[in-house]
């Protein structure tokens, strides 16, 4: 018996563990320093930025040919998460190259401890949180343009079928909306057209930029009909129609999936708890009749 609990009390304590990490970097997520009311600036986690001071010590390392197939995958990365004026890709991997350092030297402390399942679950935890982190934000990012989208295409084809022309509306739907990912994305876009930028290009610089599937296949759409001369407000319409169906195909996958997505937690939680309800007093029960 004890051959069995053994590794079912080492399990349960690295999970829980886990857990406590995990549920630790995400309350520090949320901790955010004082700012100005009026001030945009992003910032990163709290847990990357207390070793920021430590990535000039690692930037040598960093900018080695080693690293140089993937900084422009990250730097794309970091674009989509829309972080590039804060973090570049060198700086990236010299704060990860810090806290892998810092995790490692943790980890050997706690399995010269005799915790070494502790340390390796520290230690994997630590090096993955920034790549982690900044999948995540992409995520997040990606469905916020995907929700705001139909709507905005909504009110850009009633502006335009109201006799606006295509940046007017885009301005005043902008100077309307609550800033989210799609209105900085989208303002950043009106910018470079003011300043100059040809509209077709600052749409190709949006799509390379975003690369969220929805708004790339309606700022595609916009580029084919400024080329070929398409009314707009038939094709944001049409986009925005198309947007609105996907999105209710989308929650009905989801519906249908739930049920299959269940039966893992279910099987792994449920069910053993209730054959140990239902069982324990059976055992019991016959452990007493057969040692009376």
């Amino acid at each position: 018996m004890n051959n069995i609990l053994i590794p079912l009390t080492t399990l349960a304590t690295g999970i829980s563990v886990t857990c406590a990490i995990l549920y630790f970097i995400s309350t520090m997520e949320n901790i955010k320093v004082e700012k100005q009311e009026n001030e945009e600036i992003k910032e990163l986690p709290i847990i990357l930025k207390l070793f920021m001071p430590l990535t000039p010590n690692f930037m040598a390392i960093a900018r080695h040919n080693t690293f140089e197939a993937s900084r422009t995958p990250l730097n794309e990365k970091i674009t989509m998460a829309g972080y590039e004026n804060v973090i570049d890709a060198e700086r990236f991997i010299a704060l990860k190259l810090a806290l892998s350092t810092f995790a490692t030297i943790i980890a050997i402390a706690v399995v010269v401890s005799g915790k070494p399942i502790l340390g390796v679950i520290l230690l994997l935890v630590l090096y993955i949180y920034p790549d982690v982190w900044l999948k995540k934000t992409i995520q997040k990012r990606h469905i916020s343009i995907q929700r705001a989208l139909p709507n905005v295409l909504d009110l850009l084809t009633l502006s335009v079928e109201a006799g606006k022309d295509f940046l007017t509306s885009l301005r005043d739907i902008l100077a309307r909306r609550k800033r989210d990912p799609l209105g900085e994305e989208l303002e950043r876009t009106f910018h470079e057209i003011q300043l100059g930028k040809k509209r077709v290009q600052a749409l190709k610089d949006l799509v390379k930029r975003v690369q969220q599937p929805d708004l790339s296949a309606v700022m595609n759409a916009i580029i084919q009909s400024d080329e070929l001369g398409v009314s707009i407000a038939n094709l944001l319409k049409i986009q925005g129609d198309q947007l609105r169906m996907k999105r209710f195909q989308r929650a009905e996958k989801l519906a249908n999936e739930a049920p299959v997505k269940m039966i893992f937690p279910i099987a792994l939680f449920i069910v053993p708890a209730v054959m140990i309800i239902m069982g324990a007093p059976l055992v019991m029960q016959t452990m007493k009749a057969l040692f009376k």
